[in-house]
Formats: C-alpha cells, structure tokens, sequence
C-alpha cells in the first residue's frame, strides 16, 4: 500500500519527486480532473502557503526579511514555495530580488477576507468567552495570521 503513495499515477503527493505546482485542469491532491476550486485548494493548502501570501500582504519583501516573517521557516522548504507560488504566478520576483504579490495574488488575498470573518464568527460561537482574539485589528500592528483577523483595516472591513 506504501508503494502506491508515491506512484507515478499521484505525482500531486507530498514528497513526490516530480511533485508539480498545482494548476487548474491537472491532476491535484482531491481531484483527478483538476478543477480549478481543487488546484487552488492543493496550492493553498501546502504547508507556508497561505503565510507567505500573507507576510506579502503590505508590499515587497526578499527572501531573508520573509524568512524571519515566516518564523524562520526552513530555507529549503521557503524556496520549493516561492517557486510554486511563482509558477502559479500569485507572486512574482522584482528586480532586486524581492518578492510581491502579483495582481491574482492579490486577487488570492482579498478572497480570503471572508473565510477570516467567518473564522472570527465560529470562533466567538465554540467560544464565548474568549471570542475576542482579535482585539486590534488596525494596519499598524503586524503579527500571525492565526492570531490576527481577516488583515483588513476598519474601513476596509464589512463588519
């Protein structure tokens, strides 16, 4: 059973060698045919993506300061993402070696804003009393995505 995990029908699993950024109409982790909601699920979904897409949130950065936003995450780990994230073209590399979100990044990050609130929302119903995870949620203060709310400042918010 372990040997098929790996098999060259499944070239979408972790760890796969020939481990493919995912795109709509391939194979992806989920479905066979590839729908887009599935291969954006499958980039996604991978392990820093999301962070990343986050830390890039207020413009440019290279790869050390990302690094250190990431909570130092691996090097190696760093580069197989941003090569993913490019490849899939949600960020691109400037001139001088930084790294931003592309317009389909943002694109990417402003959809996200819903599933943000909604969180906050399910958050304060398990929890009542400790609802308020968020209690600034201004521009100026930079800290985790799971700790911080949808990332938006209050004019920008829906609530």
């Amino acid at each position: 059973m372990l040997a098929c995990r790996y098999s060259k029908h499944q070239p979408w699993r972790a760890g796969h060698p020939d481990m493919a950024t995912p795109r709509p109409g391939n194979p992806v982790r989920g479905s066979t045919t590839g729908r887009p909601l599935m291969a954006a699920l499958d980039l996604f979904g991978r392990r820093w993506s999301l962070r990343i897409l986050w830390e890039l949130r207020e413009g440019p950065l290279g790869f050390r300061p990302l690094q250190k936003r990431c909570d130092d995450m691996s090097s190696s780990v760093m580069r197989q993402r941003l090569t993913e994230l490019l490849d899939a073209q949600v960020i691109h590399q400037l001139p001088d070696s930084r790294y931003e979100l592309t317009p389909l990044g943002q694109e990417a990050r402003n959809a996200l804003n819903p599933l943000a609130r909604w969180a906050q929302h399910w958050a304060a119903t398990i929890d009542p009393q400790g609802a308020d995870h968020t209690d600034d949620q201004s521009a100026d203060r930079v800290s985790h995505p799971d700790t911080e709310g949808d990332g938006t400042t209050e004019r920008d918010s829906a609530d």
